[in-house]
C-alpha cells in the first residue's frame, strides 16, 4: 500500500484520509522529504490556428533573460522568471496548415508508410506516461474540447498517439473529465470484479482466434496482425491497471462538479482547475489538453470565425487574433498561479515538479515554421526566464527530446529530432 496516505478500513470499504497533522503526517512528511523525491509531472497544452505573428513573439534582437515581453504574452509578466519562450522551432514534415496539433507531439512524417496518405507515431506524452505513469490510477489523461473540430486541430482523438501511431481517445468536456477523475463508481465491488473477469475471458478468446490465423499469412497481413496484437497488449495493460485500483477509492478533489455547457474561456479555466486537482491528488502525472479556439472567440464576444481570424489582415480580424492571444495568456497565467500555490508535503510547490509545454504546430495563416512555444515549470530541469532564438527550422522534437532527458528518459531521438537543445539545459 502506498505509504503516503492513511486509510480507514471497514468490512466493506477502504477510505482515503487527508494528510492530518494530528496523525503525525507533518513529522512523517518532514522525515520522508529528505529521502523521497517528489514525483515528476508533465502537461502539454495545445491550441489551433496559431498566434498573431506581429505581437505574440518577443523581439528577436532581445534574447536571454534581458528581454521585453511581447504584447501577446504580457499577462504572463508576473511569471516571467519561471518560463522560457523559444523561437525557431518547426516540424520539418508538417504540411497541413490547419492541423495545429496532429503531429505536434510526434514529429512524424505523414507519408512515412508507402502507399498510405496518413501515418503517425507515438507522442512524447505517451513515452513519458509509460515511464512515470505506472504508480497512478490513470497512466495519462487526455482532455479535449467539444469545440475541437472548429479549432484548427486536425485528425486525432486527442493530442496523444499510441506506440502504433494510433489516436488515443480523450475526454471531451469538463464534466466528463471531473467524473472520470474523481467520481466514485457506485457499482458493487463484486459486480465490477465480474465485469473484469468477463473482459479477460473475451480477450483470451480473441487472442486464441488471432493466433490460429497466423499460419500462412503474407508479410503484409502478418504485419497487420502484429499491429493487432499490439493493440491487444495495450488492452491487457489497461485491464491490469483497472484490477490494480479496483478496491481503492478515487481521491476527492477540492472543487465542485463543473456546470454543463461550459464553453470558451470558462471551459479552459475549469479544465485548468481540473489539471491542478488531478496532479495534486496524484491521480495522474501526465496530462494533455487540446484547447478550444472558436468557442473562445465567441466567449470574448468576437464575431470573427476562427479560420478567418487566422488569415488576418490589419483590422477586425487582426484585432480578434490579438484579443485571443491575450485571453489565452491570461488563462495560462492563472494556471501557473495555481500550480505555484499548490504545496507539496515537503514544502515545495507543484510547479517545481511539473514541466509544462504550451504552443501550436502552426505559427499563423499557413506558416508552419517558428511554432509558438512556451516552456514552464521545474519538472524537467529546463532553464527558465529566457527568450531563446534558435536557428531557423530547429526541430520542435528537439524540445521534446530535451524534456525526456530532463525527466530521466534518455532516448536517442524522438520524431524528427536531431539532438538536445543545449540552451535549454540549466
Amino acid at each position: 500500500m502506498n505509504t503516503r496516505r492513511n486509510f480507514l478500513r471497514s468490512a466493506s470499504a477502504l477510505i482515503a484520509l487527508p494528510a492530518l497533522e494530528s496523525l503525525g503526517f507533518r513529522r512523517f512528511a518532514s522525515a520522508a522529504a529528505a529521502t523521497t523525491p517528489r514525483p515528476k509531472r508533465a502537461v502539454f497544452l495545445n491550441f489551433g490556428w496559431g498566434i498573431t505573428n506581429e505581437t505574440w513573439f518577443p523581439d528577436t534582437k532581445q534574447t536571454g533573460a534581458d528581454y521585453t515581453l511581447s504584447e501577446g504574452l504580457a499577462p504572463l509578466a508576473r511569471h516571467k522568471a519561471d518560463f522560457t519562450v523559444v523561437q525557431g522551432l518547426s516540424n520539418k514534415f508538417a504540411n497541413e496548415a490547419h492541423w495545429g496539433s496532429t503531429f505536434w507531439l510526434t514529429g512524424a512524417n505523414r507519408y512515412a508508410e508507402p502507399g498510405q496518405s496518413f501515418h503517425n507515431s507515438i507522442s512524447v506524452d505517451q513515452i513519458i506516461a509509460a515511464q512515470i505513469g505506472g504508480d497512478t490510477r490513470f497512466t495519462s489523461i487526455q482532455l479535449n474540447s467539444p469545440d475541437v473540430k472548429e479549432s484548427g486541430h486536425g485528425p486525432g482523438l486527442s493530442l496523444a498517439w499510441d506506440p502504433r501511431g494510433k489516436p488515443v481517445a480523450g475526454l471531451d468536456n469538463p464534466v466528463l473529465a471531473f467524473h472520470r477523475l474523481f467520481s466514485t463508481d457506485t457499482t458493487p465491488l463484486a459486480e465490477r470484479q465480474a465485469q473484469l473477469v468477463q473482459k479477460r475471458s473475451v480477450l483470451d478468446a480473441v487472442l486464441t482466434d488471432a493466433t490460429d490465423l497466423q499460419r500462412g499469412l503474407t508479410k503484409t497481413d502478418a504485419d497487420k496482425l502484429d499491429e493487432y496484437f499490439q493493440g491487444i497488449r495495450e488492452i491487457e495493460t489497461r485491464l491490469g491497471k483497472d484490477e490494480q485500483w479496483l478496491n481503492i477509492p478515487k481521491s476527492k478533489a477540492a472543487l465542485a462538479e463543473p456546470k454543463e455547457g461550459l464553453a470558451g474561456r470558462e471551459e479552459v479555466r475549469v479544465i485548468y482547475d481540473l489539471i491542478v486537482a488531478a496532479l495534486q491528488t496524484d491521480s495522474t502525472r501526465v496530462i494533455t489538453y487540446r484547447q478550444p479556439v472558436s468557442a473562445l472567440l465567441q466567449s470574448l464576444s468576437l464575431k470573427v470565425a476562427a479560420h478567418d481570424m487566422s488569415h488576418y489582415t490589419p483590422g477586425e480580424r487582426m484585432q480578434a487574433s490579438q484579443k485571443r492571444d491575450l485571453a489565452q495568456s491570461e488563462l495560462l497565467a492563472g494556471l501557473l498561479d495555481k500550480l505555484k500555490a499548490t504545496k507539496e508535503p515537503d514544502g515545495s510547490s507543484l510547479f517545481d515538479h511539473t514541466v509544462l509545454a504550451y504552443g501550436s504546430n502552426i505559427r499563423t495563416i499557413h506558416y508552419l515554421d517558428n511554432c509558438p512555444t512556451v516552456l514552464a515549470g521545474g519538472g524537467a530541469g529546463l532553464i527558465r526566464g529566457q527568450h531563446l532564438v534558435l536557428p531557423k527550422n530547429t526541430p520542435l522534437c528537439n524540445v521534446w527530446l530535451s524534456i525526456l532527458h530532463g525527466l530521466g528518459i534518455p532516448l536517442e531521438r524522438h520524431g524528427d529530432s536531431t539532438g538536445l537543445i543545449k540552451e535549454l539545459r540549466a
